[in-house]
């Protein structure tokens, strides 16, 4: 047997009991009271019971794709398939590809002042949507500008593991505006090469570029984001340059995510990487809330006719 509350048991528990304290008048409608909350309690736990076994398909993918996704302030413009924020194709696109991709092993690298593996190698694409899905840039007062290169040395590291584990072809999707606004040169990328299948270098954003807006410091609304040097409104512009050279580097394909698709990179490397399924029989279970259900409808009508005839 298992349970899987709806609403947590100890807050179930303390409802029941103050239910429980507006006690009825009378034996019987108090049974019938306590009856009730004890039934709701019961449902609210959601048992079930073992069923036999089910079998269940699994599908694996030889593969390991990697999310290098930049995570600065500009991520945030609106220009983005009209007038919509950047991060948000990076979060629709992204979870297109897990979806195309299901079965293989995904990793997720966040870059703004510093890189970060947020997402070790996992197959759960619920798990690695829920990562993407919630990536914020940092505060205006703590970002130092951005830099590409503050991916590469985690990009370069984690490629070359993923390739030494041998378990599958490493296919990278370098996300990015293209953007270099901390004065620095953009480096080579070159020694990912050799450890990158495939892939692309995915480019958001257009030249006449977008403003941006950051939600509000105290949670109620969004806010402007100025150019400290001339207090108007900031501007990002896409640098296609910089993610163009990126991809020569590694080796893949540069897409612009406003103007071209990526249906061809994704069905070569449905080709390219072997899928394998498996069946494996696991213990079923059966949920028992609805006979619980019948009683507690039936008491309910009963205390309405009740209510009526007063």
């Amino acid at each position: 047997m298992r349970i899987n509350p709806i609403i947590p048991i100890w807050v179930m528990a303390v409802i029941s009991v103050v239910l429980l304290l507006l006690k009825r008048k009378g034996v019987a409608a108090y049974i019938r009271q306590i009856v009730i909350v004890a039934l709701v309690f019961l449902i609210n736990l959601r048992i079930a019971i073992p069923d036999g076994t089910v079998t269940k398909r699994n599908q694996t993918m030889e593969a390991r794709v990697i999310f290098v996704v930049d995570n600065t302030i500009s991520m945030l413009a609106r220009d983005y398939d009209g007038d919509n924020e950047r991060m948000e194709g990076v979060r629709k696109d992204c979870e297109t590809i897990t979806k195309e991709l299901f079965g293989a092993k995904c990793q997720v690298i966040s870059f703004d002042n510093d890189a970060k593996l947020l997402c070790p190698a996992t197959t759960d694409t619920n798990y690695v949507k829920s990562v993407i899905d919630n990536m914020y840039p940092p505060e205006s007062y703590y970002a130092r500008g951005t830099s590409l290169n503050t991916a590469q040395k985690m990009l370069i590291s984690t490629a070359k593991y993923a390739a030494e584990k041998k378990d599958g072809k490493v296919f990278v999707f370098f996300i990015s505006d293209g953007e270099i606004t901390d004065g620095s040169k953009l480096e080579s990328f070159k020694d990912a090469a050799k450890y990158v299948d495939g892939g692309a270098v995915l480019g958001y954003g257009t030249t006449d570029g977008g403003i941006m807006y950051r939600k509000n410091t105290y949670g109620n609304g969004e806010e402007l984001i100025n150019d400290p040097n001339t207090y108007q409104a900031a501007v990002s512009k896409i640098d296609e340059n910089n993610l163009k050279a990126i991809a020569d580097d590694i080796g893949i394909d540069y897409v612009n995510m406003n103007e071209g698709s990526i249906d061809g990179i994704l069905n070569d490397i449905k080709k390219d990487a072997q899928k394998h399924s498996e069946e494996v029989e696991e213990k079923g279970y059966q949920d028992i809330y609805y006979f619980l259900a019948i009683p507690l409808l039936l008491l309910l009508v009963y205390e309405i006719i009740c209510l009526r005839r007063r």
